[in-house]
């Protein structure tokens, strides 16, 4: 059985905090509360959007997601206001005008080609706790699926200090391919043409905005002087695969760490030069410099890395070693709001949604959860929860080992080989474990398959069993902080 000293004790009482800040918080009315779905900032950029809000996040499933927003877009008009008309601090005061349940936003993007869309506003009770926002507390069940992390990736990003707005540039080409690496320069071309088209922008191979050149290296580094055995076991590190949707643990050495202790070196660069007012000029460039404990093929490392450079293009915020925070999310979907203050009463259900369809409804107050009982506080659930995580950390694998966004440095999966030991404390009534249900499609969870949740509800004098199937909803959040 893993022993956890008291360091470590301390880092897993300070991993489940925000449990409970999210299910003690208090509603101070009971008003609603609205979100568009998206962040913003106002730009300070004189080469993207100067002094205009660029998206900067999505809220996955938002209608501003839904409504064909996306990261990088500079917001124009606001219900047909000019943001340049107004001062910076009466652009939120657009955004949430009284009485109206959306906004209609004129945007801009790399293809040249200003849109207008409408977002409706998403309401719910102020004292509502969704199940996202749940899946978020109860991540320690689930962790495959729900975590939060951060890693810094060691770039260099430059651009042109000269005053040209990258919103002039609509096309690109390649430049010339070298024969002798063909097939490497190909795949890498790939990728970046997929993370610009994606922007926006078109390919024109005759008459180009941007002639687009990548520069990479690959080989054993000279100066290494080999490796300490006796040092502390390091950090694995990890990353972001974007294709994959999920994190990846890579050979890479910490970008801090000395160059001498590494036994490769990678490089790969992008270079965007201008075609169109001045040619020649380079306009922007990204270039990532590894420090590896083991070889790693550039076009792999191209397919990973090329959409976290290219995160930074048109709008850049670091020019050197940007921190991206990954925050995942594949959880049971059944479109109830529970009251944070009282969990087991339904304030509101989706409409729409796997539960209304089965006919739980506002008001109902829900008895069990499969066979856990919902009459606790939250304090107790939080108990309970603390309880299960540190006497289940010996069926956890070592060798996933990775820090949460939270600085807990001990979150793990669970072993392969243990699942049914799992699934039998997740079922231990001892551990009020009834949101084990956000999960109930994983086989450590619940091994039968059957992705069905039974709650028992009590609508006034009527006890009902209700079968609710669940809708898998997966959410993927990445963001440069």
């Amino acid at each position: 059985m893993m022993k956890l000293n008291d360091k470590t004790k301390c880092l897993l009482l300070s991993s489940i905090l925000c449990l409970t800040a999210t299910l003690c918080a208090t509603a101070q009315n009971s008003s609603s509360v609205c979100r568009l779905g998206f962040a913003y900032e106002l730009s300070q950029r004189s080469q993207w959007g100067f002094e205009k809000p660029v998206v900067r996040s999505l809220i996955p499933n938002s209608s501003a997601e839904q409504s064909g927003l996306r990261i990088d877009d500079v917001i124009e008009q606001i219900d047909g206001v000019n943001v340049t008309e107004v001062a910076p601090e009466e652009v939120k005061e657009l955004f949430n005008a009284t009485g109206n349940s959306s906004v209609t936003l004129t945007v801009s993007n790399l293809s040249g080609i200003p849109r207008q869309i409408e977002i409706k506003k998403e309401c719910k009770k102020s004292n509502a706790i969704t199940e996202d926002q749940l899946a978020s507390a109860f991540a320690m069940y689930s962790l495959e699926t729900t975590a939060e992390q951060q890693f810094i990736c060691p770039f260099k990003t430059s651009i042109t200090a000269e005053e040209v707005d990258f919103a002039h540039f609509h096309t690109f080409t390649f430049a010339r391919i070298d024969e002798n690496n063909r097939k490497l320069e190909t795949n890498i071309n790939e990728c970046i043409e997929r993370e610009l088209i994606k922007k926006g922008m078109q390919v024109n191979n005759t008459q180009p905005d941007l002639l687009v050149q990548t520069f990479y290296f690959f080989d054993k580094n000279p100066n290494y002087k080999g490796t300490n055995k006796i040092i502390v076991e390091k950090e694995p590190t990890y990353r972001y695969d974007s294709a994959e949707g999920k994190m990846v643990k890579l050979p890479f050495l910490n970008y801090a760490a000395a160059e001498s202790e590494a036994e490769y070196l990678l490089q790969l660069g992008i270079r965007l030069v201008d075609q169109k007012e001045i040619p020649g000029r380079v306009l922007w460039e990204c270039e990532a410099n590894e420090l590896m404990e083991s070889s790693f093929r550039l076009d792999e490392y191209a397919r990973i890395h090329v959409p976290l450079m290219l995160m930074q293009f048109p709008y850049l915020k670091y020019m050197r070693n940007p921190q991206y925070t990954v925050n995942r999310r594949s959880y049971n979907y059944t479109g109830i709001q529970y009251d944070i203050d009282r969990l087991e009463l339904v304030l509101d259900v989706d409409r729409k949604s796997p539960a209304y369809a089965a006919g739980i409804r506002a008001r109902d107050v829900i008895q069990k959860i499969g066979k856990h009982k919902m009459n606790h506080s939250a304090e107790e659930f939080s108990t309970a929860y603390k309880r299960f995580i540190s006497r289940t950390m010996d069926l956890r694998d070592p060798k996933t080992r990775f820090t949460d966004a939270n600085g807990f440095r001990y979150c793990m999966n669970w072993d392969l080989f243990k699942y049914t030991q799992v699934a039998d404390a997740a079922a231990d009534t001892d551990y009020l474990s009834a949101f084990t249900y956000l999960y109930y499609f994983a086989p450590y969870i619940n091994p039968s398959g059957n992705n069905a949740c039974v709650f028992q509800v009590k609508r006034g004098r009527q006890v009902l069993d209700i079968t609710v199937r669940p809708i898998v909803r997966t959410e993927v959040i990445v963001e440069i902080q």
